[in-house]
């Protein structure tokens, strides 16, 4: 009996961990694409002075993992004349 309440309480712990994580993985996610969008959109549309900014692997990559402050970032050293 005791052994069947031990593996229940493992069991429960291991699927709040998994729950917790997944859920911040998902706004990781939601807030990459959101910042991807957002930096394609700008530099296709030639908005803010963009032009000249080509969307590469390093912009991409910034993006992936800062998502919607990333591109912004993006574009502030775009003002600033760095292109990555």
């Amino acid at each position: 009996m005791l052994d069947t309440l031990i593996t229940i309480i493992i069991a429960l712990g291991i699927v709040f961990v998994l729950w917790y994580f997944l859920k911040n993985v998902t706004t990781l996610i939601i807030n990459s694409v959101v910042g991807l969008i957002t930096l394609i959109v700008v530099s296709q549309m030639n908005l803010l002075g963009m032009e000249s900014f080509r969307v590469t692997w390093g912009a991409v990559l910034v993006c992936a993992l800062g998502g919607l402050p990333g591109a912004i970032l993006l574009i502030i050293l775009n003002f600033a004349g760095i292109n990555i």
